[in-house]
């Protein structure tokens, strides 16, 4: 698992530098604080105290010294030290050039710098909505010059409805290729899903042959309560590639997550498989109920299971999908 966890780390971006392959790659900070240390142990010396959002270079990758811990993987960040993975989002800066026809239905585009805002007006100095984190995806509606002179993107909010404005060059337009179905020749009854609660992996197969494997983190215990996963049988019968999620209070538990990537419902309850960008410490119980994975396994898995959800579509609902089984 710990090899699956460095192979994604290190996935060669656009320009990729075959000499340094962490020569951009970066980390944001997801949780209040983090401490980096001098060794990648809790049990070392503390080094620097690292605040929400804060983007930190990494330099490398460290196995860490508890080999009791379910995620043995550390962060080396240069001077500072090393930081536990599962505090640190892996991200990049890549700027884009803007792109100003959009057609009437929109363009799903996803976040490529490590945050940007979200505000009510194409200015800086105006309100700011959300802020918008690496490979979230969003609905771009149009472009807009702002007084500033950069390009903006309004960017529609699918849960409350409302348009805020980002800089485009911040936001990458997705292409047709990226989003092709996987394995389009084998027949959707011969593909399956299996989640194993107690081992946190969820597994793609093909022919009964396992073609992908993925950590996960399902129902956890947090502050105010006990969620599960249920498990039986069940279909990916309602795909969407973004989602604004929100529920409960932010103080004790609740969340507020515009632009959750790769959605794929299979429970009328909400319960999905969806891109993480809140952790990086898969492999552990720690969600509302729902399926979390990294970004990227998010959109392998959506990729490869039915039904395929058209290119300018913000989702498909129907009775037909990929079989998956949870168990213990």
């Amino acid at each position: 698992m710990s090899g699956l966890g460095l192979a994604g780390l290190i996935a060669p971006p656009l320009n990729f530098d075959l000499d340094d392959p962490f020569a951009s790659q970066q980390g944001r900070v997801t949780t209040r604080i983090v401490w980096s240390y001098e060794r990648p142990s809790f049990d070392a010396a503390k080094v620097r105290l690292c605040q929400r959002d804060v983007v930190l270079g990494i330099t490398n990758t460290a196995i860490g010294e508890d080999i009791e811990a379910h995620n043995r993987i550390w962060y080396e960040v240069g001077s500072d030290g090393y930081v536990y993975s599962g505090n640190i989002q892996p991200v990049r800066t890549v700027l884009n050039q803007p792109q100003m026809e959009v057609p009437k239905e929109g363009l799903l585009a996803e976040v490529s710098v490590p945050f940007t805002d979200a505000h009510e007006a194409p200015d800086k100095e105006s309100k700011v909505g959300y802020r918008m984190y690496y490979e979230t995806t969003h609905w771009v509606k149009t472009a807009a010059a702002g007084e500033d002179g950069q390009t903006w993107y309004q960017v529609r909010d699918d849960k409350w409805d409302k348009l805020y404005y980002a800089r485009a060059e911040h936001i990458r337009i997705m292409t047709p290729d990226e989003l092709a179905p996987i394995s389009p020749e084998v027949p959707s009854r011969e593909k399956r899903i299996v989640v194993r609660l107690n081992q946190q992996i969820t597994i793609a197969y093909e022919n009964n042959i396992p073609v992908f494997v993925a950590p996960v983190s399902t129902g956890g215990i947090l502050r105010v309560g006990t969620y599960t996963t249920p498990q039986g049988n069940f279909i990916t019968y309602y795909k969407r590639p973004s989602r604004h999620m929100a529920a409960g209070d932010i103080a004790a538990s609740g969340f507020d997550l515009p632009g959750v990537p790769w959605v794929q419902y299979i429970t009328k309850s909400g319960i999905s498989f969806h891109g993480t960008f809140w952790h990086n410490d898969f492999g552990s119980p720690r969600s509302h109920g729902c399926i979390n994975l990294s970004m990227s396994a998010a959109k392998w898995l959506y990729r490869w299971t039915s039904p395929e959800v058209p290119l300018n579509k913000e989702f498909l609902h129907g009775y037909l999908g990929t079989k998956v089984e949870i168990t213990a």
